[in-house]
């Protein structure tokens, strides 16, 4: 794939109006020759960046001059639009660093009966390698893992790791697994407005006497009864007639 390139004269703020004449600013920079700032043609890149992404060696036309390049950044605005590029030069027999999506490819017979569900713990990979051996991304067939708990780790994904080195992670860690299928939790249903008025009226409807009912196994209290005051009075007069 070939992006063409034109120095570029406007730099700062004026930079605005390039963008709104669709076209989108870069810098290019590595080698010798230090940073350049470059323009390009914004569908164009667009295009070739939704292809190529940040792991594919493009050829850049700047003026007339071929070079080598990798994209290894955009910057986009809060929506998404793509605000600048930048790009580096790639020197034959050097060494580079780029990250490689991993693509995940066929199906587990164990995903698709539902007794397993797929894992993906690693979306992309940093690696190490020559220009020429820089893979665009790396390929993951699912299809032989038949069993739960089994993966595939980066030990055994398919590129010529003597030549491709993964960075940052260890040779057996997993890039995907099966796994267990999680139980999903029963939530309880919410409580309707109208439920919670009828809860409300049935403890306001409660028959009278039950709250002041003893407590099981409790005894209740009871208070000694007193006799009217003319009844106490007349038997205390018989009382002391008694004496006489």
């Amino acid at each position: 794939m070939e992006l063409k390139a034109e120095k570029r004269k406007v730099l700062g703020k004026k930079v605005k109006a390039l963008r709104r004449g669709g076209v989108l600013p870069a810098i290019l920079f590595g080698g010798e020759e230090g940073a350049t700032p470059v323009e390009l043609d914004l569908n164009t890149f667009r295009r070739v960046y939704e292809e190529a992404g940040e792991s594919t060696l493009l050829d850049l036309d700047l003026g007339g001059k071929k070079e080598k390049i990798l994209i290894t950044d955009v910057q986009r605005d809060p929506l998404g639009k793509l605000l600048h590029a930048d790009l580096r030069r790639i020197e034959a027999g050097e060494k580079i660093t780029a990250t490689v999506p991993i693509e995940v490819v066929g199906e587990s017979t164990l995903v698709r009966s539902g007794e397993g569900v797929l894992l993906t713990l690693l979306n992309e990979v940093e690696v190490e390698c020559l220009p020429q051996d820089l893979p665009q991304k790396i390929t993951v067939d699912i299809s032989g893992l038949t069993e739960v708990g089994t993966g595939i780790s980066l030990k055994d994904l398919p590129i010529d790791q003597s030549k491709v080195v993964i960075l940052d992670h260890e040779p057996d860690e997993l890039a995907v697994k099966i796994d267990f299928p999680q139980e999903e939790e029963v939530e309880e249903a919410p409580v309707t407005e109208e439920e919670a008025i009828a809860g409300v009226e049935a403890i306001a409807e409660k028959p009278e006497g039950e709250e002041g009912e003893a407590a099981e196994g409790q005894p209740a209290t009871t208070k000694e009864v007193q006799p009217p005051k003319e009844e106490a009075e007349e038997g205390e007069k018989k009382e002391k007639s008694n004496r006489k």
